[in-house]
């Protein structure tokens, strides 16, 4: 077994809690991060913390030291990760008006969530046909895994998630009579703002996988679970299956989209240039400045140096944790 101390560890963390004065926040977390090395993004809004920060184990743990310092954010819990190199190219702390955007004004997540379902409990409603199971992920998340007969909403960004409700809880729809509703998503920040939601609309049965989907396969045996493909990840890994083993996906540094096997195995597929989701989106001149930053990038590589163009290759990691990525409008 090797125990040896990883070089960098990328933590993602959330919280939901009533604050008032996040903006005076910012200055003193974004100083602290930067005196000790850690790169990433947080959030900070009057609903509570998002985000994801990488550093080595002593620099990230002072970070969530000092939050945690603060008898709000004593209850913080975060997701570890190991990695090589760091993945983040500079550290952020914003301000937002949600640390995940929903657009319903009101919510209060920190006190009127649904009910949490722990890991090893979640199969018996996913077995139940009388609970109507939701994966509130995107269509590109929600395409490389989910759970057994879960609906997909097939939204493009949360915020499109409340138009969607509302659809299906008119008369034919699966939301409609209010019937008992579980929900999931990558680690639970999504699931604790879709429940309010829902409990906001007269819902009274709602419930959420507590850790989410990253905690279901971390906990649950591959043998007992009912989870087919990989999830995918906002950090360097891209997906992660079963006991949280990095899978086989990689991203389009173009698009970033996940692509599996099939996808890098097309003709579309020009590294750091198309795939099949964004062949012929661009324009040649677009293609030929795409294929010049990738050449960069490997002879970058090459001399064991960091080029600029991979920021672009990590940004998608390094917009935040669950809920956080440009591609979801949501930044993190």
């Amino acid at each position: 077994m090797n125990t040896a101390t990883p070089r960098f560890v990328t933590a993602a963390l959330y919280q939901f809690v009533d604050l008032p004065d996040f903006a005076a926040l910012r200055e003193p977390l974004q100083a602290l991060c930067d005196a000790n090395g850690v790169r990433g993004m947080l959030l900070l809004a009057p609903e509570g913390i998002n985000g994801t920060i990488a550093g080595t184990p002593a620099a990230v743990h002072a970070v969530l030291a000092w939050l945690r310092s603060d008898s709000r954010f004593a209850p913080l819990q975060h997701k570890e990760a190991h990695a090589d190199a760091m993945p983040f190219y500079r550290m952020r702390v914003r301000l937002k008006k949600e640390i995940v955007t929903l657009g319903v004004p009101g919510l209060n997540p920190a006190r009127n969530a649904g009910t949490y379902v722990k890991p090893q409990d979640w199969n018996a409603l996913v077995d139940d046909p009388g609970v109507v199971l939701i994966d509130t992920r995107n269509e590109y998340e929600v395409g490389i895994g989910s759970f057994e007969r879960a609906i997909n909403p097939h939204t493009r960004s949360f915020s499109e998630f409340p138009a969607w409700v509302a659809e299906q809880s008119q008369p034919g729809g699966v939301l409609a009579g209010n019937p008992k509703v579980a929900m999931f998503c990558t680690g639970g920040i999504r699931c604790e703002k879709s429940t309010a939601l829902l409990k906001s609309q007269g819902f009274s049965e709602v419930y959420h996988l507590e850790g989410g989907i990253l905690k279901y396969l971390e906990t649950v045996p591959e043998t007992a679970s009912r989870w087919h493909g990989d999830c995918f990840v906002f950090d360097e890994r891209v997906s992660v299956g079963h006991g949280l083993v990095r899978g086989q996906h990689q991203l389009c540094r173009s698009c970033r989209m996940p692509l599996g096997e099939a996808e890098l195995q097309s003709p579309h597929y020009v590294p750091g240039v198309s795939c099949p989701y964004c062949h012929g989106t661009r324009t040649p001149q677009q293609e030929r400045a795409l294929a010049e930053r990738e050449r960069q990038m490997e002879l970058a590589a090459q001399r064991g140096a960091e080029h600029i163009g991979a920021r672009q290759r990590a940004s998608l990691a390094g917009s935040g944790a669950e809920g956080s990525s440009s591609k979801q409008g949501d930044t993190t």
